[in-house]
């Protein structure tokens, strides 16, 4: 019998080249004989690291899992259980606020303003946009998370961009020196963190697009990076702690987790 822990990263149905597929194992050799009852055999992978949190995407994916091998002599059995596995990081030392104007020269000038420039997955984005010139007929005004994803590298890069939420924070026209406050809940939403340049083949980046209507339908848009990131959960008192990896580098730490939907599964069958 051999187990492996796997970790794979694929693009559509074709997984990256190179050393992309890491297989470590972990092999216990029960014997020759026959196994005619249920068996329990304990397993430990101390030593593999799990830098990356579980991703899939319209055309990533990363997934980890767990992977049993019986040898038979005519054909083997095995069986699969994906693992789920999330980066925890840390409050960034440093959260700017995020100001900027634009506009349309002798036609439109707004600023707006967002609290911080980076967010945790359960956050608040609070806002302002302020209207200090006003000479369009404006319609209305809608805000958007995109989310863009980018995998394989230059000349071959293939960039998909999703809507994940858009709200209209503004219908009719404003006036000069008018503000509308802007405020959105990250945590009704199925978001992963900001990754960049994971195992050097695909990112996931997250925007903020502002886009004014005016009457004749002409649309004026405005997009701006932030960055998403995961926070511990607060335990319950009598919680016990998630399974988590030692300390990474970059001040962030692995919690694993069985896929609910690889649960449901075997239950059905």
């Amino acid at each position: 019998m051999r187990i492996f822990n796997n970790f794979t990263c694929e693009a559509g149905t074709r997984p990256f080249g190179g050393n992309d597929n890491l297989e470590f194992f972990f092999m216990l050799d029960s014997g020759p004989g026959d196994l005619t009852q249920s068996c329990s055999f304990t397993f430990d992978f101390p030593q593999v690291e799990k830098p990356y949190e579980s991703y899939t995407g319209n055309n990533v994916k990363l997934r980890y899992f767990i992977r049993v091998v019986i040898a038979r002599r005519m054909s083997d059995i095995v069986r699969e259980q994906e693992i789920i596995v999330h980066t925890l990081s840390s409050y960034p030392d440093v959260n700017n606020s995020i100001k900027m104007e634009v506009g349309i020269e002798d036609c439109l000038h707004i600023e707006f303003e967002y609290n911080k420039s980076k967010y945790h997955l359960k956050d608040i984005i609070v806002g302002k946009i302020y209207f200090l010139l006003v000479r369009i007929k404006i319609k209305h005004m809608e805000l958007a998370i995109i989310k863009r994803e980018l995998s394989g590298s230059t000349p071959s890069l293939f960039q998909d961009s999703e809507t994940i939420a858009k709200f209209e924070i503004m219908d009719g026209a404003p006036v000069k020196g008018e503000s509308i406050p802007i405020r959105l809940f990250l945590a009704g939403y199925d978001i992963a963190p900001t990754m960049k340049d994971i195992n050097k083949k695909f990112s996931v980046r997250y925007f903020l697009n502002l886009v004014l209507v005016d009457e004749e339908e002409r649309r004026y848009f405005k997009q701006q990076e932030i960055i998403l990131w995961r926070k511990g959960e607060k335990l319950r008192k009598g919680q016990p702690p998630p399974v988590t990896n030692a300390m990474q580098t970059y001040t962030a730490t692995s919690t694993v987790r069985a896929d609910p939907q690889e649960d449901a599964s075997d239950e059905e069958d």
